[in-house]
């Protein structure tokens, strides 16, 4: 899946969790392809750098301040990425939170099970009800799950079934959406090269009696291709849900993780 520059001129995109990790490649893709992108982030200094950085290459992006976990929030910032023409051809839902949700836990684990399900899917619920009048027909909108939206991972219930949730809501709304053309699609990596996803791997490694480095080569292997994927190659795959390639893709929860699930 190869970069086509000016793909998606002049469309505009706003892409939640944009800072770091997986988002902030997505946005530096589209940004590549020619989209117009506004950059959720909680705090102005965390958009900053990369609007300059996109800036720099020749791309058009804006940051605006977007708490998934606060309605308000939400509501003003997706407003302003669709700003001046009250506008948005892409949403991508990127922000997200893991963690350990232990069963037979303490209090710890119920805060952080409403925790995780308010950030991966009543977060992703609220972005799309407030971008909704501003979605231009024919948008996309894509999805961020996870490989633990297809499988079951002891001790993080929370995470898996919000990451199940995602998909579920992706397949309502791209039936709710088809009449106006507007696809709606998940994504679902396995390891990435993140920092979350050197945390989880540090865990599970932890969990193994594995060095990081032993755990990061172990979560590899857990793949036939045998490899940990780059932010940069799920920013490929979004790029191109969002391009016109893909105008007939809607209501799928796409798996890009070197061949560990296979559905």
């Amino acid at each position: 899946m190869t970069q086509t520059p000016g793909r998606l001129s002049g469309r505009k995109a706003l892409v939640t969790g944009a800072s770091r990790g997986i988002g902030r490649a997505i946005a530096l893709r589209l940004a590549a392809e020619g989209a117009v992108v506004a950059l959720g982030v909680r705090k102005a200094e965390d958009g900053e750098p990369l609007v300059a950085e996109i800036a720099a290459a020749g791309g058009t992006a804006v940051a605006v301040l977007l708490d998934v976990t606060d309605a308000a929030s939400v509501a003003t910032g997706v407003e302003r990425a669709a700003r001046p023409e009250r506008r948005l051809d892409v949403v991508v839902n990127n922000a997200g939170l893991a963690g350990q949700t232990p069963l037979d836990g303490d209090e710890r684990s119920d805060r952080a099970f409403e925790r995780i399900f308010d950030v991966n899917v009543t977060g992703t619920w609220r972005v799309l009800r407030a971008a909704l009048p501003f979605l231009a027909e024919g948008g996309r909108v894509i999805n961020i799950s996870s490989v633990s939206g297809r499988f079951g991972v002891p001790g993080q219930s929370g995470y898996c079934g919000a990451k199940h949730a995602v998909i579920g809501m992706t397949r309502a709304l791209a039936l709710e959406l088809a009449p106006r053309k507007i696809t709606v699609n998940a994504v679902c990596p396995g390891w990435v090269d993140t920092e979350m996803g050197r945390y989880g791997i540090r865990g599970y490694g932890k969990a193994m009696g594995l060095t990081e480095e032993q755990a990061f080569a172990a979560a590899g292997k857990m793949a036939p291709l045998g490899q940990v994927l780059v932010p940069e190659e799920v920013a490929g795959l979004v790029a191109w849900l969002a391009s016109d390639d893909a105008r007939n893709v809607t209501g799928q929860s796409i798996v890009i993780d070197g061949g560990q699930v296979m559905p």
